[in-house]
């Protein structure tokens, strides 16, 4: 049984034909036709096929120029981002760096020769030769304000029992100064070994054979260490300079008996160490009241008992 023939198939659209022939000889250069010419007026000029081959890179090169462009231009903008982090970095870096330059530089200046003693001052003292003091100190010279052995001197001050506490002040570049308080004598105590003098914590300041003028005889019971004793020295550093510079005697056998004699044989019962600053005031108004009594009690300041 034989086949039929095919059908003829339709003839294709003349603006289709024409249409891929116009595209054909634009790839090629070709210039255009006028029936080309036609195409384009009847579609549109240019296609919207035309211009999607034209965006699309043509070779490898260009898709690596793109890409390389986009990195460009994500690095320009993180830059300006982080533009204010850096500069704050940066700044606060500059500000350490300067502040860790001066203070090495202040140490290593402290620590140089650059700021050696070259002379020592002593103030305070009334007693104590300064000169002596500062011949004491004389290993310190030429040592670096910051480096003077603060044991090397308290080794040399103890030397001087008149000295109290002290207090060392530096004065750069190449001063050094020794500041003294010197203790206060509160009278002497006779022994066998002559007259010693004493300060109201009972430290043994001079041994001399004779007894020393201007200091009163200190007798109490049980020695410098006794509350007899500790009394004693607290009453005779509270009286007034006026007082104090006609003393002559001082006893006590308790804390709460202290007994002062003055240089005009005028006995005072003074007691214990409490209200001293009252008893001082009251003391002072009753010799003015009475010049020539031969004793004032004020054990109570409050009432002072004249005989």
């Amino acid at each position: 049984m034989r086949r039929p023939p095919p059908l003829p198939s339709a003839p294709d659209a003349p603006e289709e034909t024409d249409a891929a022939s116009a595209r054909s000889r634009r790839r090629r250069g070709a210039a255009p036709s006028p029936a080309d010419e036609a195409v384009q007026d009847d579609l549109g000029a240019p296609g919207v096929e035309g211009e999607q081959e034209a965006a699309v890179p043509s070779s490898s090169m260009d898709v690596w120029r793109a890409a390389r462009a986009r990195r460009k231009a994500l690095r320009a903008e993180i830059r300006r981002f982080t533009q204010r982090s850096r500069r704050r970095r940066i700044t606060w870096l500059s500000v350490v760096g300067a502040i860790v330059l001066l203070i090495g530089g202040s140490v290593a200046a402290a620590y140089s020769p650059l700021f050696a003693v070259e002379r020592i001052t002593v103030t305070g003292t009334t007693t104590i030769d300064p000169a002596v003091i500062e011949g004491a100190l004389a290993d310190q010279m030429g040592t670096p304000l910051a480096l003077v052995d603060t044991s090397e001197v308290k080794a040399a001050l103890l030397a001087f029992p008149l000295i109290e506490t002290y207090a060392l002040e530096a004065r750069p570049p190449h001063d050094l100064t020794v500041r003294i308080v010197e203790r206060t004598p509160i009278g002497v105590i006779e022994s066998d070994a002559g007259f010693t003098l004493v300060d109201a914590a009972g430290v043994a300041l001079s041994t001399t054979e004779e007894r020393p003028a201007g200091q009163p005889l200190v007798e109490v019971e049980g020695g410098v260490d006794s509350s007899a004793f500790r009394s004693a020295g607290l009453v005779v550093r509270a009286l007034p300079a006026d007082i104090r510079s006609a003393l002559t005697g001082v006893r006590a056998s308790t804390a709460d008996d202290v007994t002062l004699t003055l240089d005009s044989g005028l006995t005072v019962v003074w007691g214990s160490e409490e209200d001293s600053a009252l008893k001082a005031l009251a003391l002072s108004a009753a010799l003015v009241k009475n010049p020539t009594a031969s004793s004032i009690d004020v054990t109570s300041p409050d009432v002072a008992v004249v005989g």
